[in-house]
């Protein structure tokens, strides 16, 4: 294992050490996690948020043979020892030999995070708190599995990237289309030319986020609020935003600026992240963005360097529009045009179609068959996974300039090579967001 900071490390020492602007991170060297230190055959891992997408995970996990869920975290007392039941359960003919101890369960992040034994944790939590707990994961040795958006700001994700780099860790997000053959073919259907020259697509993902305005409903025991609120501005309690008990949706926080970015965040860190893949814009972004009309909420384009064009549009797809044809992707739906006439609307066909249309020495992008399985692969091999921390970040930067372009009404240029605003353009305040203490990104 990596971690080697006492387990008895207290809570306030930990927050102060990973939270606080200039404090050094909790690590003795850097060599203790270096780059070719991969894990033992059997992954050990602690799950952080345990909702409807981070339970949903955590199964994914279970079955397998070489991972072991040893630890869950969540503010929620009940989700907690749900999570705590669903994996001792799945483990309980070992348990009852004796070679399985139990599932330990934490109120708080940071005593997770402390265990010298837990290779990576999976971090399923509000967008609001990705960052801080994955920059302290980082510090803390592990490996890092989380969920898309992978930030909720541009600074945040910037934050995540170095911190990654700087203690060699990997990082895989949880965008999980790039590990599906539909959208891997549309991609390199583009990458291609295979329906010509293709410099405008449209992304179909809802809208953007809102001040949250809910109105306050009586607290119920076994549920930290000050801690799921965190760095987020203080308010009172409300249950669309953490639900009680073991809900089954998706809860509506992240349709709230405070703690997500709306439906351009949601499904647009999956379908912006698509069309990154296929424009080969994993390093990099656009340079000017462009607001629709006063308080819309679909119809900012963004520019990029090489004349693309991508547009924000309502629906659920991604449509790219070549000068030869067209192609219309999403889950389990794959739709190619060549010139006028409908190639295949079959998503089985998608294989076939990439076989058939595309040259030997095509450009071939990066085959994953399973996101998770791809994470495990990259923490045993300390190779880049499918959706690196790099990648992830400049699409939840796309994310965020989107609903930058909403909130504010306004255009603007960006740099992509140093991540501000250009030519006297927008606002370096629009970069980050106010955090409550004792949080801080550092």
């Amino acid at each position: 294992m990596v971690m080697k900071s006492s387990h008895s490390v207290t809570r306030r020492s930990f927050i102060k050490t990973v939270t606080v602007a200039g404090a050094a991170p909790l690590i003795l060297r850097s060599s203790l996690w270096a780059a070719d230190s991969a894990p033992s055959n059997r992954i050990t891992l602690g799950f952080i948020g345990l909702g409807t997408q981070g339970v949903g995970l955590m199964h994914g996990f279970l079955p397998r043979d070489d991972a072991r869920v040893l630890a869950v975290c969540d503010v929620d007392t009940t989700r907690r020892e749900n999570a705590k039941k669903i994996v001792e359960k799945r483990y309980g003919t070992e348990m009852a030999a004796g070679t399985y101890k139990g599932c330990a369960e934490y109120a708080h992040f940071e005593e997770l995070l402390a265990r010298k034994d837990i290779d990576g944790v999976v971090i399923a939590t509000p967008d609001h708190w990705h960052a801080l707990i994955a920059i302290a994961a980082a510090r803390a040795g592990k490996d890092i599995y989380c969920e898309k958006p992978m930030a909720h700001t541009i600074l945040e994700g910037r934050g995540m990237v170095k911190a990654v780099r700087d203690n060699k860790r990997i990082l895989q997000v949880g965008s999980m289309q790039r590990s599906m053959t539909e959208f891997r073919v549309a991609c390199e259907l583009v990458r291609n030319g295979v329906i010509g020259k293709v410099a405008k697509a449209d992304v179909a993902v809802g809208n953007p986020s809102i001040p949250c305005d809910l109105p306050e409903e009586p607290a119920e025991p076994g549920l930290d609020w000050n801690r799921w609120l965190g760095p987020a501005p203080i308010r009172p309690y409300n249950s669309i935003l953490s639900p009680r008990g073991v809900h089954k949706h998706f809860p509506e926080w992240r349709s709230y600026q405070e703690y997500g970015g709306g439906g351009v965040s949601d499904w647009g860190a999956h379908h912006f992240d698509i069309a990154q893949w296929a424009f080969g814009f994993d390093e990099t972004g656009p340079i000017e963005i462009v607001a629709g009309e006063p308080n819309a909420k679909q119809g900012v384009r963004l520019h990029y360097a090489n004349g693309v064009e991508v547009t924000h549009v309502a629906g659920n797809d991604v449509t790219f529009y070549g000068d030869q044809g067209k192609i219309l992707v999403n889950r389990g739906k794959f739709k190619l045009w060549l010139g006028d006439q409908l190639k295949t609307e079959d998503v089985h066909d998608c294989s076939k179609i990439a076989n058939e249309l595309l040259p030997a020495d095509a450009v071939r992008l990066y085959k994953s068959n399973n996101q998770l399985s791809d994470w495990l692969t990259s923490m045993r091999t300390r190779k880049l996974p499918i959706c690196d921390v790099e990648t992830g970040h400049r699409t939840a930067t796309i994310c965020a300039l989107v609903n930058l372009a909403y909130h504010h009404n306004q255009s603007f240029k960006w740099d992509p090579k140093t991540e501000h605003f250009a030519g006297g353009t927008g606002d370096t305040k629009w970069l980050t967001r106010d955090y409550r203490e004792p949080w801080k990104l550092s």
